[in-house]
């Protein structure tokens, strides 16, 4: 379609298929998923940037590393219950649409986290404190379980033929440049993320509370654009012609390509865990530790270059695998991992404030290659019929096992294996994706599939 042809009215399908929609209406799409993978990843990434503060604030420990261990505890924790909102929100997303789920998951993460900003201090309510943030961490866990796999599949769905990997790509630059506003946003208040600041008195034993209450305003802006987005033409196309499955997990598990698919969605990712929860989510935490000793503002600069470098790569990487196709891209990204990995950290590792940010740039560039392809892929890995539900068990599984328990395990390891233990942890996942997407059938220039 050219850009003369007006947008579809909300709820209608557009008949073409092979470009659902002009324009006009893909750039309002994409806002739509996009705002909401900002907002989804900005109050799922909050947490472990206030990782120090919520330390003092929620766990009355003598020590400050046995406090941050249940901070992180308390954040793996939230991972296990992804799962379960990928499960409940994909077979209602697969049978009363995309658009719905989205809208609910960005207000459930927005409530939740807005909760934590309000939540009394461990001195003032004692252990009620601690069990209340990790109630409302898994709230913002769920969320996150029913956001990633819809939006991706909300983008792809509406996405013209030969830019799917272009278009999904956005949704990645939105969740790095998340991120990056937490980093900047925790840079800003990191004066006061200090126990001196916290026991002081004053703005410094409320102002921990300000990243989280932020959740507020950017939740409203997401569910006003997301409530008047219209649904996919692919679910579309199945609800009108009686498609839609009555079962979608069930019949995910109903076929062996099916099933071959979920497992390739929990090990493809593999990389993930080292990639976007150790070199993003734990780095700034790393950085200052005993063995590198930066301050809690050099730390967050050195992780903010790096999001500004990823979020620079990723449409480059996306564009880049519809013209070579996606498994070309994610096992070239794994392979440079594998190789540089350890040099990188080596670069980290010498205290040196510019090296650091060498060694975290490049690396920012070579996980771009994963991160901005591997949503896309597994969403062609699975028909309409079942996608949301398939590819969000299988994501959030590895997403669980392989991603939420990596800053814990790091805290727990550094301090008997030493500072390499990031690299070759990103040495091991990097090599787990290329054997995984190695035994894949690339579907990047075939249509998207409603049924099998």
């Amino acid at each position: 379609m050219t850009d003369t042809i007006s947008p579809a009215p909300a709820g209608s399908v557009p008949t073409d298929r092979t470009h659902p929609a002009g324009s006009g209406s893909i750039r309002k799409v994409v806002l739509a998923g996009c705002v909401g993978i900002f907002v989804e990843l900005y109050d799922n990434g909050i947490f472990a940037f206030m990782a120090t503060a919520l330390a003092i604030v929620f766990f009355d420990v003598s020590k400050s590393s046995d406090a941050l261990l249940l901070v992180f505890a308390g954040y793996a924790i939230s991972f296990f219950v992804r799962p379960l909102g990928a499960v409940i929100c994909g077979i209602l997303g697969d049978k009363i649409g995309r658009q719905k789920m989205l809208v609910f998951v960005i207000m459930l993460i927005s409530v939740a986290t807005a909760g934590i900003g309000i939540l009394p201090t461990y001195a003032a309510i004692g252990v009620a404190a601690p069990l209340l943030l990790v109630a409302l961490r898994l709230a913002q866990g769920f969320s996150v379980g029913g956001e990633a796999a819809g939006a991706m599949t909300f983008l792809a769905e509406h996405s013209p033929e030969g830019k799917r990997g272009l278009i999904t790509s956005y949704a990645q630059i939105a969740s790095f440049l998340a991120l990056l506003t937490g980093t900047l946003v925790a840079f800003t208040m990191s004066p006061w993320l200090n126990a001196n600041a916290i026991h002081g008195g004053g703005f410094g034993s409320w102002a921990w509370r300000i990243p989280f209450l932020i959740a507020i305003p950017m939740g409203l802006i997401g569910w006003y654009i997301r409530r008047a987005i219209s649904d996919t033409p692919n679910f579309g196309k199945l609800k009108e012609s009686g498609g839609l499955s009555r079962n979608p997990l069930k019949e995910a598990f109903a076929t062996p390509e099916h099933r071959r698919a979920m497992l390739l969605a929990l090990f493809i990712p593999l990389m993930n865990g080292s990639g976007y929860y150790v070199l993003f989510s734990y780095m700034p935490t790393f950085l200052k530790g005993d063995k590198i000793g930066f301050s809690t503002g050099t730390a967050l600069i050195v992780t903010a270059a790096s999001l500004v470098a990823i979020s620079i790569a990723i449409p480059f990487m996306g564009a880049l695998s519809d013209k070579l196709g996606r498994k070309n891209v994610i096992a070239g990204a794994a392979i440079a991992m594998a190789i540089g990995a350890i040099p990188c950290y080596a670069l980290i590792a010498t205290g040196s404030f510019a090296l650091a940010v060498l060694g975290a740039c490049i690396m920012a560039v070579i996980f771009a290659g994963h991160t901005a392809v591997i949503h896309i892929l597994i969403v062609e890995l699975f028909p309409t019929r079942v996608r949301y539900s398939a590819y969000g068990l299988g994501y959030n599984i590895s997403s669980a096992l392989f991603g939420g328990t990596a800053p814990l395990l790091m805290t727990w390891l550094i301090p008997h294996f030493g500072i390499y233990v990031p690299a070759v942890y990103a040495v091991a996942t990097a090599l787990g994706t290329l054997a995984a997407v190695s035994t894949v059938t690339d579907r990047a220039h075939l249509p998207l599939r409603d049924t099998l």
